[in-house]
């Protein structure tokens, strides 16, 4: 990363990111085992924002003018999954995200994957059971094959894939909770699947939740050998209220939250990662995304996207003003002025 970004970013977060490792360092909560030793000193990490599955080249650089000409390193994206089709990829959606990241060196691409069709189908525990289980016997292997000689073929072999997000949750076909056994070895046959494909230089991306949602995300967790980074989901929500927040400590100390997730990637020797996060039903939330943010720097994290849509996002969501202003003070690279109410009412469409 040149050196000019690293110190514009830098400096805007620093003071907080320091205050916040001392708050966390200094104190835990019962049974949480001290003190987070996983920190480091702050410093500026490759970041970008999911604005649409479709959205690359013009979206990214209308983000980046909106932050004073920072560079977005890092794109995200998506596989639909209605389908087997959708989940092989295709060229119209992955190609302009190809060339995308094939314009800088230093870019980063990263695709939500669903390991089974009808991702989004609410299919019963035991219809998800059985499909995990044709999955864990190689049954589905070659779907998995023919994405990854496309994203080699496009010319994106070293993308970060993010294999059945959220697996740790209910909504998702592609969970972990209706049999954790064959869900394991079934990210295991789809990764040694990709791996076989020749060109491919892929990183293999393990996301829950954040927190104990309906399964214990360890419990998923395929092994070393098959996972370069440990992710996290993390959303201002506080457990099964959508509506509620909380401190953001209660977000580092809660069971399987942020601390369990640096503390876990430690262990392992994997980088963190934070694919999705940002406001959730509870409105503007500027001290979430300001503590976020200094998390995120003060940690070995690879990347970090914000979902940046309502009611989630900072710029194109007008109801989170304080938020957007927060987001921009921390990463824009050269100070920009508070948003106006016109302007975020510009930015808020889709």
């Amino acid at each position: 990363m040149p050196r000019r970004r690293v110190l514009t970013v830098l400096v805007p977060v620093l003071a907080l990111a320091a205050a916040s490792v001392l708050l966390l360092r200094g104190g835990g909560t019962p049974g949480d085992g001290g003190a987070d030793r996983t920190a480091v000193p702050a410093h500026a990490v490759p970041f970008g924002a999911f604005l649409g599955s479709t959205e690359s080249d013009a979206s990214l650089a209308q983000l980046s003018a909106w932050l004073g000409g920072a560079r977005i390193q890092v794109g995200h994206t998506y596989l639909p999954g209605n389908n087997w089709s959708d989940i092989e990829g295709s060229a119209a959606l992955l190609g302009p995200w190809a060339r995308w990241r094939d314009a800088a060196a230093d870019r980063l691409l990263v695709i939500g994957v669903p390991m089974l069709p009808d991702n989004e189908g609410r299919l019963p525990d035991a219809q998800v059971r059985a499909l995990l289980g044709q999955g864990a016997t190689g049954q589905y292997d070659a779907h998995f094959t023919a994405l990854a000689r496309r994203l080699v073929a496009l010319g994106a072999p070293d993308a970060v894939l993010t294999l059945g997000w959220e697996m740790n949750g209910s909504t998702y076909t592609s969970r972990c909770g209706p049999d954790p056994e064959a869900w394991k070895e079934y990210w295991r046959n789809i990764v040694h699947a990709m791996r076989a494909v020749p060109g491919q230089r892929f990183r293999f991306e393990f996301a829950p939740t954040r927190g104990a949602d309906a399964h214990p995300w360890p419990d998923c967790y395929p092994g070393d050998d098959v996972t370069d980074v440990i992710g996290m989901d993390s959303y201002d929500l506080a457990g099964s209220d959508p509506d509620r927040t909380a401190p953001f400590s209660s977000y580092v100390h809660e069971p399987y939250g942020l601390l369990a997730q640096v503390r876990f990637a430690a262990e392992h020797h994997k980088p963190v990662s934070y694919p999705e996060w940002g406001m959730y039903n509870g409105g503007d939330d500027p001290a979430y995304v300001r503590q976020m943010l200094a998390w995120v720097s003060t940690h070995r994290t690879l990347y970090q996207t914000i979902t940046d849509y309502c009611p989630h996002g900072v710029w194109r969501c007008g109801s989170n003003p304080g938020a957007s202003d927060a987001y921009r003070a921390a990463l824009a690279l050269r100070p920009v002025s508070p948003t106006t109410p016109a302007a975020r009412a510009a930015g808020s469409g889709r």
